[in-house]
C-alpha cells in the first residue's frame, strides 16, 4: 500500500505532518476528514520521491540524531517498554522532521510492527547500518546492547569528522582569504596605480608591466569571466555528483600524497568498526559485510566489496579477500587475518579501527602542516610580486628626479 505525505490540521489547533498509508488520494482524504483533520495537502508517493531527490531528504541534525540513540539505549537499558521510551522521546522532541518521522516510528509499532520494520521505512532518516543492528539486537533480545554498540560507533565516527573539519578550517580560511586578495588587487588597487603610470610616459619595469597587462585583462573581461568561472565551478559540481564523474574525483584523491592514505585510513577504521557492530550483533559475516560496505563513501573502493563478498561465497578467507581488494592497509589485513585465525574477529576488527583513528589524528596533523606553509607561500608570493609592480615605478621616478637635480 503505498505512503503519502499529508500536511493536516488537528481539531485542537495544531499543524502536522505524517505519512500515511492508503490506496488513493480521494480515499485517504474523506478518511482523514471523517477522523476530525482538516486536510491542506497530501502529497503523493511520485511527486514526493521527485522532490527528494531534487531537494534531499529532509535534514536532521546528526547530534539531535545520536542524542536520540543515546537516550533511546539508556531508557532501554532501564527496562522502559519500547513505546513508553519512545513516547518520552517524542514528547522531548521539538516541532520539526525528526519529531515527524519519530511520530510515524511509534504509530508503525503501535499497529505490530518492529522497530527494525518501522526504520527501514524511512531509509531516508535511518541509515541501514542503524536499521541492521536493531534486527539484529530483536533477534537477539539484547537491543539495548546493540544500540549503545551503535551509538559508540557514531560517536567515533563523529569525532573523526570533526577532528578534520577543525584541521582543514584554518587552510580553508587561507584559501579564501588569498582569492579575496587576487580579485581585491586586481580590480580595484592595481588598475588605480596603472592609470597613474601612464601618464608619466615613463619606462616602466617588466614585472609592473605584466600585472597592469593581466590586471586590465581582467578588468575588461570581468563581465563574461565572472559568469564564465560561476558555470565552470557550478558545471563541476554537477559531474561530481554523476557515478561517473564521482568515481574519477575518487579515484584521483586515492592517487594523492597524504591524501589517499586519509581516504583509506579513514575507510579502513570506519569499515571495521561497522562490520564489528554488525557481528557482534549476531548478524552472519556475508550480510555485515554487505551493509559495512555502505559507509565506504570512496566509490573506487565500494566497487571492491562484491568481489570480496563473493570470494567468501566461494570459500576464501576474508583476509585472503580483503588482500586482493588492494585497499586496506596491509597491517590492517595481517590484523583481520590474526583475527580470523584465532575466533576472535570482532575484537580485532574493534581493534584496527581504534588504532587507525588514532593514526587519523597524526595524518590530519600532517596535511595541515604541508598545506599551511603552501598557502601561506602563495599568499606571500603574490604580495610580494603586486607590491613591486606598485612600487618599483615610484622609486624609479624618485630616484630620476634626484639625479635630475
Amino acid at each position: 500500500m503505498p505512503e503519502f505525505t499529508c500536511r493536516l490540521g488537528t481539531p485542537s489547533g495544531d499543524v502536522v505532518t505524517r505519512i500515511v498509508e492508503a490506496d488513493g488520494v480521494e480515499e485517504l482524504r474523506r478518511r482523514l476528514q471523517n477522523e476530525g483533520f482538516r486536510v491542506f495537502a497530501i502529497e503523493r508517493p511520485v511527486r514526493r520521491a521527485i522532490r527528494q531527490s531534487l531537494l534531499g531528504s529532509a535534514k536532521i541534525n546528526p547530534q539531535e540524531f545520536l542524542l536520540y540513540n543515546q537516550q533511546l539505549a539508556t531508557l532501554l537499558r532501564a527496562g522502559l517498554p519500547l513505546l513508553q521510551v519512545l513516547n518520552i522521546l517524542i514528547r522531548r522532541q521539538p516541532p520539526g522532521a525528526f519529531r515527524t518521522v519519530l511520530e510515524d516510528i511509534e504509530r508503525r509499532i503501535t499497529r505490530g510492527g518492529s522497530l527494525s520494520e518501522a526504520y527501514g521505512a524511512h531509509p531516508d532518516v535511518f541509515p541501514r547500518l542503524l536499521t541492521a543492528s536493531v534486527l539484529a539486537g530483536e533477534r537477539s533480545g539484547e537491543l539495548d546492547t546493540v544500540l549503545q554498540r551503535y551509538v559508540t560507533h557514531a560517536k567515533a565516527t563523529a569525532e573523526i569528522r570533526r577532528k578534520l573539519i577543525k584541521t582543514l578550517t584554518y587552510p580553508v580560511i587561507l584559501i579564501a582569504a588569498s582569492i579575496a586578495l587576487v580579485i581585491l588587487l586586481t580590480t580595484y588597487v592595481i588598475p588605480k596605480f596603472a592609470t597613474l603610470y601612464e601618464s608619466s610616459n615613463s619606462t616602466l619595469p617588466a614585472v609592473t608591466v605584466y600585472v597592469v597587462t593581466v590586471s586590465k585583462a581582467v578588468e575588461n573581461n570581468i563581465t563574461w569571466l565572472g559568469p564564465a568561472l560561476a558555470l565552470a565551478l557550478i558545471s563541476f559540481l554537477i559531474w561530481q555528483r554523476t557515478p561517473q564523474g564521482r568515481e574519477m574525483l575518487d579515484r584521483l584523491l586515492l592517487k594523492l600524497p597524504i591524501v589517499g592514505d586519509i581516504i583509506r585510513q579513514s575507510t579502513t577504521a570506519r569499515f571495521c568498526r561497522s562490520a564489528a557492530t554488525l557481528l557482534n550483533g549476531g548478524l552472519p559475516l556475508l550480510e555485515a559485510l554487505d551493509i559495512a560496505a555502505e559507509v565506504i563513501g570512496n566509490r573506487r573502493i565500494a566497487q571492491t566489496m562484491p568481489e570480496v563478498v563473493r570470494g567468501i561465497q566461494e570459500g576464501q578467507t576474508l583476509v585472503e579477500t580483503l588482500e586482493r581488494a588492494q585497499w586496506m592497509p596491509a597491517l590492517a589485513t595481517d590484523m583481520i587475518g590474526v583475527g580470523e585465525k584465532s575466533g576472535s574477529l570482532v575484537t580485532m576488527m574493534d581493534e584496527v579501527a581504534q588504532f587507525y583513528e588514532a593514526e587519523l589524528d597524526v595524518r590530519i596533523a600532517s596535511l595541515t602542516a604541508l598545506i599551511e606553509p603552501i598557502v601561506l607561500g602563495f599568499m606571500g608570493t603574490i604580495v610580494l610580486i603586486v607590491v613591486m609592480a606598485l612600487y618599483l615605478p615610484i622609486l624609479s621616478f624618485v630616484t630620476e628626479g634626484a639625479a635630475g637635480r
